[in-house]
């Protein structure tokens, strides 16, 4: 059974996800032929991938008349980054991490 962590660590795996992720980001609200035309793959290729991302929360499309839009939810990224990345940043390891460095300097 895959969890959503495991949902979303797939999605972003991929480089063309992530270029369609950073479209949306740069600007919410396209259509399947504006994300398309970025790409060089077919628009079934395409689909697929932006069915992975929705899959994965990454993605809402809403339709718009005969159009679907489609938008980015950045939720499940952060809360990856919150369970994955932030506790790592915590400040003990902070310090150990700036104690590291300067010892090498002065080594």
């Amino acid at each position: 059974m895959k969890t959503d962590d495991d949902l979303v660590f797939r999605a972003l795996a991929d480089p063309t996800r992530r270029h369609l992720l950073d479209r949306l980001y740069e600007r919410d609200g396209r259509t399947l032929t504006e994300l398309e035309s970025e790409l060089e793959m077919t628009r079934f290729g395409v689909m697929k991938h932006l069915r992975l991302l929705e899959e994965a929360g990454l993605v809402v499309t809403r339709r718009e008349g005969r159009q679907k839009l489609h938008y980015l939810n950045p939720v499940p990224i952060r809360l990856i980054h919150d369970r994955w990345i932030d506790k790592y940043r915590e400040r003990q390891v902070s310090a150990l991490a700036n104690l590291k460095s300067e010892l090498e300097e002065t080594a």
